[in-house]
């Protein structure tokens, strides 16, 4: 199955999962480490002659000599080590000329598939480091560990770790024949709809979260449904469970604040050229799939 945008085994995250700290300076030393820097939440990307991702060599320029413990790694790119790291400046790291820090949102529909995956790891990444700068349990502060992809709390007889986590959430394309069922947000753009969507609950199965989205969103009860497929979205961590649904009744009530329109829409009307989610969202990929068997 054709991978979403942001999925995909881009990125070894074995081979060098287990490496010591004199493994990785002896990468970085011999030229063979990248970074990816992230900016308040942007990430470094080349428009011209093609768009790729920036990434920076590690062993020389802006960020030779960089601390260790400032870096995440991410694991092996093409025979490379490749990390991240966060820039806390207030102005951006000035970049060669037709480079720029871009939003990802914008940026993945231009990069190259793996490209646009690596781009999307380091800002998860980035975002669980940040998030994570004090223990939940019992707020000392905490250090990186395993090359930054552990945090671990400072205070002793605590010392508990924290890990990278994704939220989970489903989104699913609800069908009545040839009709589909598509909801707005305010603040998206005028005639944008897209399909339903929500974070799965505590003690709640894939499946009742499907049922209770639509319902509570919408007002219409749902039946049978089937798994499609699924998607990282790092805005900041979610995983994205995409499914089908079929339509046990049709009336149409809003029922919170998530939405201020639901509407059916036939398929001649989606064809013709009602306003859809971006291409590059799972979001695309479940109306297009049911359009286009």
């Amino acid at each position: 199955m054709r991978p979403n945008v942001f999925a995909g085994p881009h990125v070894d995250r074995l081979k060098l999962a287990n490496a010591d700290t004199d493994a990785i300076a002896r990468a970085i030393a011999g030229g063979s480490a990248r970074l990816i820097p992230v900016w308040k939440s942007r990430c470094p990307v080349v428009r011209q002659p093609s768009p790729a991702a920036y990434l920076f060599p590690i062993d020389s320029g802006p960020f030779a000599g960089i601390a260790l413990d400032e870096l995440v790694l991410l694991g092996d790119y093409r025979g490379l080590a490749v990390f991240t790291a966060e820039i806390e400046a207030a102005s951006p790291l000035e970049l060669a000329a037709g480079a720029e820090f871009a939003d990802l949102r914008l940026a993945a529909a231009l990069l190259p598939h793996d490209e646009a995956g690596l781009v999307a790891y380091a800002r998860a990444m980035i975002s669980f480091r940040h998030r994570h700068r004090y223990c939940g349990s019992c707020g000392a502060p905490t250090l990186p560990k395993k090359s930054g992809r552990v945090m671990v709390c400072t205070r002793p007889g605590c010392e508990t770790e924290f890990f990278p986590r994704v939220d989970p959430a489903v989104i699913v394309l609800v069908t009545d024949g040839d009709r589909a069922l598509l909801g707005r947000q305010p603040g998206w753009p005028a005639g944008r709809y897209s399909t339903i969507a929500g974070f799965v609950e505590p003690g709640e199965s894939l499946e009742d979260a499907v049922h209770r989205e639509v319902l509570e969103e919408t007002g219409v009860e749902t039946g049978m449904m089937s798994y499609q497929s699924s998607q990282p979205w790092p805005f900041p961590r979610s995983l994205m469970l995409g499914f089908r649904a079929e339509a046990r009744t049709t009336e149409i009530r809003i029922g919170d604040a998530e939405l201020e329109d639901a509407r059916w829409f036939h398929r001649d009307e989606l064809k013709g050229g009602a306003m859809l989610p971006f291409p590059q969202s799972i979001a695309y990929r479940l109306i297009q799939e049911w359009l286009n068997p």
